[in-house]
């Protein structure tokens, strides 16, 4: 554990803190991953909050939409996917291991989870500052190569669609499949005058972003 703390620049004066954010509830008996779920939801307010002060002191001109489209592109689960690999998270977290096809999918979500639960967890075992000093320095990376501000695909295609005097784009649910846990959904999206396209993802918003993404695809090749 000493090596994973020197992955993050910090030692922990209550250790259990450490070990309850670093154990899953799927390596526990039912009812008994409480401890990790607390931390998990008190370390995404931390990480939202810290990322929104963030933002508004580094932008100081732009609008509040730019700064919301930055802070969700900071806070989704693919960038603390590489938060996660970057202190090797996966080395110490405490977890139930499967072998089915949705393992790689669960796993993603489970040290997505793991870093926010971290978060929570540094923020009681100190204060706010030493998780601000923990999310500043593993995010600036991040922070830095969106200098200019991301878009939400669909709110390009909204755009476009718009610039063209082209009807609304309109989705619509193909079909959903898959376990509760690791759910697939497949949407169409549909623009007046080109040829439909299809996104998927583990939710329908995540489809329907894919969706607007390929549908750019078709634009800019159009």
């Amino acid at each position: 554990m000493k090596n994973f703390e020197a992955n993050l620049n910090y030692q922990f004066k209550n250790p259990s803190l450490l070990k309850k954010a670093l154990t899953h509830p799927s390596a526990l008996p039912p009812g008994q991953g409480i401890d990790f779920e607390r931390l998990e939801f008190l370390g995404d307010r931390v990480l939202g909050l810290v990322m929104a002060r963030w933002l508004f002191e580094k932008f100081p001109k732009e609008s509040e939409g730019n700064l919301a489209a930055r802070f969700a592109n900071l806070v989704r689960k693919e960038t603390l996917l590489k938060v996660a690999s970057t202190i090797k998270l996966e080395s110490v977290m405490v977890m139930k291991h499967e072998t089915s096809s949705s393992q790689k999918k669960r796993l993603e979500t489970l040290l997505a989870d793991g870093c926010e639960a971290l978060i929570g967890a540094l923020y009681l075992d100190d204060d706010l500052e030493v998780a601000q000093v923990f999310i500043h320095h593993f995010w600036e990376p991040f922070l830095e190569e969106n200098l200019p501000p991301p878009q939400d695909p669909k709110s390009a295609l909204q755009e476009w669609v718009q610039s063209q005097g082209k009807k609304h784009p309109q989705y619509e649910l193909i079909s959903s499949s898959g376990p509760a846990h690791a759910p697939d959904f497949i949407v169409e999206v549909s623009v007046e005058g080109l040829t439909s396209a299809r996104g998927k993802g583990s939710s329908k918003r995540l489809a329907e972003k894919d969706a607007a993404q390929e549908m750019l695809k078709v634009i800019a090749h159009d």
